[in-house]
């Protein structure tokens, strides 16, 4: 598969960069590549791993890398894209999602609805684990031990998912809209600027100093790309907590 994956991509974003202007209005992403690369898998989650803003003259690069999670005789397989340009728009739409996953396949199902890691396959599902009672009554999900490995791939160390907080996404977003989920502070529990993300992917953090940092970076490119039209960050997504809506080529790291 993974020859595949290094075979194919090149060639297919070599001709899509040859098309005409007229043509390139509907180009596909590199996440539509992954997955159509990814067509024999009956099972996989894509997460957006990292993303970056390269300053250049005249024009700034969108950049994004991909953690893929397969599983083999049970066991996770976690492979890692290099960076992979993206349009503005695409970056724009995913800015909030880091660390979170951007598309699924279930049982041979497509879905490129946002989740949190994990819930579209492996959370909730009684072949990887089971719901357990805690000494305050509460509920929490715990993956079976030859499974535990699962928790470690999604950046799910240290998180506990509570019953009710899946179940809201269970019954009030999936498939429909982003769940960010909502830590008592007040901070998301998952996504770009929540612990989870820090714990996903710390080296993000530590490239971009703050995650203020980030999200001011964000805004003026924004700002300066579309003064008129385009919303800041964080405004064109539901807010977090909220059960209510508001609104060339390719190489693949296993990682060790």
């Amino acid at each position: 598969m993974l020859k595949r994956i290094l075979f194919l991509l090149p060639l297919a974003l070599g001709l899509l960069a040859c098309s005409s202007d007229s043509e390139r209005k509907f180009v596909k992403t590199p996440l539509d590549e992954l997955i159509r690369n990814l067509d024999s898998e009956k099972n996989f989650t894509i997460i957006l791993y990292d993303m970056d803003i390269e300053d250049k003259i005249g024009s700034d690069v969108y950049k994004h890398r991909y953690k893929i999670i397969t599983m083999k005789d049970s066991l996770p397989q976690e492979q890692i894209t290099d960076w992979l340009e993206v349009p503005e728009s695409f970056f724009l739409e995913h800015q909030n999602n880091m660390g979170m996953e951007i598309a699924s396949k279930v049982n041979g199902k497509l879905s490129k609805a946002v989740a949190p890691p994990g819930y579209s396959q492996f959370v909730g599902n009684p072949q990887y684990g089971q719901w357990r009672t805690a000494s305050d009554g509460s509920s929490f999900w715990e993956f079976y031990g030859k499974y535990a490995m699962i928790s470690n791939v999604l950046g799910l160390v240290g998180s506990m998912i509570n019953r009710n907080s899946y179940e809201d996404y269970y019954y009030n977003y999936r498939g429909t809209r982003p769940y960010y989920g909502s830590l008592p502070d007040g901070r998301p529990a998952y996504g770009t600027y929540s612990p989870h993300g820090e714990r996903a992917n710390p080296d993000f953090y530590r490239r971009i100093g703050s995650a203020n940092a980030f999200k001011e970076k964000v805004n003026s490119r924004v700002m300066r790309s579309a003064p008129s039209g385009r919303t800041s960050i964080g405004s064109s997504s539901q807010k977090w907590g909220s059960s209510k809506p508001s609104s060339g080529g390719i190489r693949i790291r296993r990682r060790r």
